[in-house]
C-alpha cells in the first residue's frame, strides 16, 4: 500500500483538508474589532464581546471533513483501481464543492468588511484538490499497466 505514490498522494490530501480546518480562510484585525472566517465558523469580536456564527460557514467545513474521509477510504480500498478511481473522481468534486464554498463566503464577508486577503486555507485545499488529481492519474496509470500484462499473457 505505502509502496504505490498515489497513497502518499492521497495522504497529503487527508492532511491538507484536516490542516485546513483550524487554518482561517480569512481574518481581518482592526483597532475596535477582529473579523475571523474558518472553515466552521464566523467570528466577530467587537470591545471584547464575542458573536459566533456556524450556519452556513459550517458547510465547507463538512465538505473538508467528507473530502477527508473519502480519501482514507480511497487508501484502504488499494486491492480494487476501479473503486479507487470512481472514489477518486467523487472526491474532486467534493473537494471542488468544498473550495468553491470556502471562495463563496471569502468573497461575501470580503465585500462586507472592505479586506481581501487571503489566509492560507484556500492554498491547502488547492494543494488537496492537486494532491487528489496526481493520485487518480497514477492510479489510472497502474490500471493500464495490469491491462497491458493481462493481455501479454
Amino acid at each position: 500500500m505505502w509502496q504505490r505514490i498515489q497513497t502518499v498522494f492521497l495522504v497529503l490530501v487527508v492532511v491538507s483538508m484536516l490542516v485546513s480546518l483550524f487554518l482561517p480562510i480569512w481574518k481581518l484585525v482592526d483597532d475596535t474589532k477582529e473579523v475571523q472566517l474558518y472553515a466552521l465558523h464566523f467570528t466577530i469580536i467587537e470591545n471584547g464581546q464575542r458573536t459566533t456564527s456556524y450556519f452556513p460557514y459550517s458547510l465547507t467545513a463538512i465538505l473538508m471533513v467528507a473530502a477527508a474521509t473519502i480519501a482514507l477510504m480511497e487508501i484502504r480500498r488499494f486491492d480494487n483501481r476501479m473503486t479507487q478511481i470512481k472514489l477518486g473522481t467523487l472526491n474532486s468534486l467534493i473537494l471542488a464543492g468544498a473550495l468553491g464554498s470556502a471562495v463563496y463566503f471569502f468573497s461575501q464577508v470580503s465585500e462586507k468588511y472592505g479586506a481581501t486577503s487571503l489566509g492560507y486555507t484556500i492554498w491547502a485545499m488547492f494543494v488537496g484538490v492537486a494532491c487528489n488529481w496526481v493520485a487518480i492519474r497514477f492510479i489510472r496509470k497502474d490500471e493500464k499497466l495490469v491491462r497491458d500484462s493481462d493481455r501479454l499473457r
